[in-house]
């Protein structure tokens, strides 16, 4: 898989991370994901027909002094800028220093392109853990470059410190029901007054690593539920968070608990933006996981794809209902 992955990314290097005007580009990380759910085989005739919707890569105008990167974070207009600043620190660094040096000040807006860089940044870590090529330093700066572009904090109230688990924390976070898009519907959820308490979910740094698989797991089994609430969307109630614990095995300790803190924001902010008031009965268990990839490469969307992946890891970790989240996911976007 390793050449194929880099293959993957070489052919997506000239592409920018956004096309018609904000749409993210999942090239990437959606091929990654046909890769690890053993799908390998049709991952150049998906590429072949995603790429026909991508535009070029932006070119840089004027370079961010190192003193300065606080006054354009969050700036889309400057994203050729970013995409710049992080190919020359990945040139002259090594790849887990700049990673470390940036996660913390990207962590606060991962809500950044509705969870777009941050889980961009996840695929783009994992594969460099595993092989350090070229290619992957590449596409990790195309990542961060991305996230730091459209960085986006969450409104309101926003340090969980209380002591729920995971799944029932979820369970309390507020319904905005309403129109609007992601922007529109996150700025309300800060105002919304069941949300200060819903956010009680935390976990101590030793805790963290079951306390993220926990989230992944808890969001995979409620996408089965909330999804006519929006199919797309609450995919990434599960794959950012999913992200962020791919990133922790190259983060120092100290940054475990403030990762935890972000990715239980992000899940919670889509899961009340989007979740449905009038949620489904949860999906069958005991489905078949190979009828989930089967059916998800047929289907080909790169949402779908996605959170395929997830839920079968979460399958393995022993939630029954994830391959038939996953199935819902194939069967409503």
């Amino acid at each position: 898989m390793s050449a194929e992955l880099d293959e993957v990314y070489e052919r997506m290097r000239t592409t920018g991370p956004e096309f018609d005007g904000w749409l993210s580009n999942h090239g990437p990380m959606a091929a990654d994901a046909l890769l690890r759910l053993g799908a390998g085989g049709r991952v150049h005739a998906w590429l072949d027909g995603y790429a026909d919707r991508l535009e070029e890569a932006p070119r840089p105008r004027w370079p961010i002094p190192p003193d300065q990167w606080r006054e354009v974070l969050g700036d889309p207009s400057r994203l050729g800028d970013w995409l710049s600043l992080f190919d020359r620190e990945l040139a002259e660094r090594p790849w887990v220093d700049v990673l470390v040096t940036w996660w913390p000040r990207l962590l606060p807006g991962s809500l950044a392109s509705a969870t777009h860089g941050l889980i961009r940044t996840g695929h783009a870590v994992r594969a460099l853990r595993e092989e350090g090529t070229a290619p992957r330093r590449a596409e990790l700066a195309q990542a961060l470059g991305y996230w730091a572009a459209r960085w986006l904090p969450a409104p309101g109230r926003t340090r969980p410190d209380g002591d729920r688990p995971a799944a029932g924390a979820l369970d309390g976070v507020p319904v905005l029901a309403g129109p609007g898009g992601f922007r529109t519907r996150l700025a309300r959820v800060g105002e919304e007054p069941g949300w200060a308490p819903a956010v009680r979910a935390a976990a101590a740094p030793d805790d963290v690593p079951a306390g993220l698989d926990a989230l992944v797991d808890a969001a995979v089994q409620r996408y089965g539920r909330w999804t006519p609430g929006s199919p797309v969307m609450l995919v990434h109630a599960a794959t950012a968070p999913r992200a962020a614990a791919l990133v922790l095995p190259s983060l120092p300790r100290e940054l475990w608990a403030g990762t935890y803190r972000a990715a239980w924001v992000t899940a919670a902010a889509i899961t009340a933006a989007y979740r449905s008031p009038q949620p489904l009965p949860d999906p069958p268990a005991g489905l078949s996981v190979d009828e989930l990839v089967d059916r998800a490469a047929g289907h080909g969307d790169e949402h779908v794809l996605k959170f395929a992946e997830v839920a079968v890891e979460a399958a393995g970790r022993g939630v029954p209902t994830a391959v038939g989240s996953g199935l819902r996911a194939v069967a409503l976007v």
